[in-house]
């Protein structure tokens, strides 16, 4: 809802003034002038500081630099959508990434400076909690938010590019850090992440006035994700009693219409765990203004219609530039009768409009464009969507459960129960059986066009056998496990000469 929007949104005018853009991000300046130990002496004070930690969640899709959607970033790696846009050489590094034939030039350059401006902006706030300003119930609650957005931030990082620099304090001249191997990053981050787990100082789900912060649930969401993606087994059970309690709580559970998850009316509802928050009416998003200001997102407009002639709640003359159209193939997978097909897929064949590379008439719909999504924003409407990006839902805690108690010996028919929940709630009749066929089937139903897909692949092992050349002649290339970690940025490694680039 707009309202639970404010807690990000509402703050970031002050949250700008602690850091900015491009390398001044390495810099602090007080917005008043005094001592950083004299201003963050308030709980009003150290929040401005959490709140610039939140606000490069907002980054990716435009960060003044390239689109990075991270939707978009996890799908063209997939098999379910295609790049498109204009050309394959528009936005050429998704194309590249696309057929497994990306480089220190074609890559996602821009999330590397987005994360990293997290994590420093983290380690900032982590810092001002320890001079012990503020009440103590506040302080302890910034700390470990800091410390939780911290662990996402780098957890995104190593899903991408694997072997990258770790540090929990803040550099200095000349701003260089040890790369450490993936599997050093996973070791460093699991300690971390459960520390701030057992202090549990973080709520299970925050009120409606502060949704948009990281909670208890959230974290064991991130939890399982990291040890299911390592194949850490050894922390199975530990994740399986994190799903089991996020399971037995009364503040999440399955929607009744799953085509509402995708209504601005769905925003927070009580399948939601974790999402990033945008607002259109307090957007300040615009073509030569700061693209890190406060307000919506530009994913409704990357992913649809070029020159839409108006109708299906979406206005003519509003634009689109025609990424990720979805495959047919991605159409037809779902079975007769399933209602996320038309939740999930925007069928828009028999409408003309100017169709662009790749084009299906086929788009995804749970972050499709409508009018009144942007109708609030005084600037440009393109950049100003106001639909949250979902990043973790009750559905996936269900199938975390089913899958760790299958990969840990549980009760078949308890894994069973909680994969027809999801199963069910999509108008389907239930499996007969829990097995990581079904699992993985009913993983990508449901969550196709939310990111996880490609990494679902990777993890099961699926990945070299399922992302090969299609037909169409637009994936020439084969998945192979050289490409689990992309390539980082050319720019990157003339910066710091010790960095080793990925055998991509």
């Amino acid at each position: 809802m707009n309202n639970n929007k404010s807690i990000i949104a509402g703050l970031f005018a002050a949250s700008m003034m602690l850091a900015s853009c491009g390398d001044d991000f390495l810099e602090v300046k007080n917005p008043t002038g005094e001592p950083l130990e004299e201003y963050y002496t308030t709980d009003e004070h150290l929040n401005e500081a959490l709140t610039s930690a939140y606000a490069p969640l907002h980054w990716p899709d435009w960060d003044n630099q390239a689109y990075n959607d991270l939707t978009v970033d996890a799908e063209i790696l997939g098999d379910d959508f295609w790049p498109g846009g204009a050309s394959n050489t528009d936005n050429e590094h998704w194309h590249k990434l696309f057929n497994f034939e990306a480089s220190g030039n074609y890559t996602l350059a821009t999330l590397w400076g987005d994360f990293y401006s997290g994590i420093k902006r983290c380690n900032d706030c982590i810092k001002y909690c320890s001079w012990g300003g503020g009440t103590e119930r506040n302080r302890s609650s910034f700390e470990m938010q800091a410390r939780l957005l911290r662990v996402y931030y780098y957890n995104i990082l190593w899903h991408y590019y694997g072997n990258v620099p770790f540090y929990l304090e803040n550099l200095t001249i000349p701003y260089t850090a040890p790369q450490l191997q993936a599997d050093e990053i996973y070791a460093q981050l699991l300690p971390e992440l459960e520390d701030i787990i057992a202090s549990k100082v973080l709520p299970m789900r925050w009120d409606a006035a502060n949704a948009g912060r990281v909670s208890q649930a959230m974290a064991y969401m991130l939890y399982a994700e990291m040890v299911m993606y390592q194949k850490d087994t050894a922390r199975y059970p530990q994740a399986l009693n994190f799903m089991k309690e996020i399971i037995a709580s009364s503040d999440y559970n399955l929607m009744a219409d799953y085509a509402a998850l995708w209504e601005e009316s769905g925003e927070w509802c009580q399948e939601s765990i974790f999402e990033i928050n945008y607002n259109d009416d307090q957007g300040q998003r615009d073509w030569g203004a700061a693209a890190l200001n406060a307000g919506g997102s530009v994913l409704p407009t990357l992913i649809s219609p070029n020159s839409w002639p108006g109708g299906d709640g979406w206005d003519a003359g509003m634009d689109g530039w025609g990424f990720l159209p979805v495959r047919l193939e991605t159409y037809n997978m779902f079975a007769e009768g399933d209602v996320r097909r038309d939740a999930t897929i925007w069928d828009v064949r028999g409408v003309e409009y100017t169709e662009r590379y790749q084009d299906t008439h086929l788009w995804l719909k749970k972050y499709r464009p409508q009018t009144a999504n942007c109708q609030d924003n005084p600037g440009s409407k393109n950049l100003n969507y106001n639909n949250n990006k979902r990043i973790y839902r009750y559905a996936e805690t269900l199938l975390n459960a089913a899958e760790l108690i299958l990969a840990t010996g549980g009760s078949s028919s308890e894994a069973l129960g909680y994969l027809n929940q999801v199963r069910n709630r999509a108008g389907l009749e239930g499996y007969d059986e829990c097995n990581m066929d079904n699992i993985i089937n009913e993983r990508h139903m449901e969550f196709c066009g939310e990111g996880k897909r490609y990494f679902d692949l990777v993890r099961t092992d699926r990945a070299a056998t399922t992302l090969v050349p299609d037909n169409y002649g637009y994936r020439t290339n084969s998945w192979t496990p050289s490409k689990k970690h992309i390539p980082l940025a050319q720019s990157e490694l003339d910066a710091d000469p010790t960095l080793v680039q990925n055998n991509y």
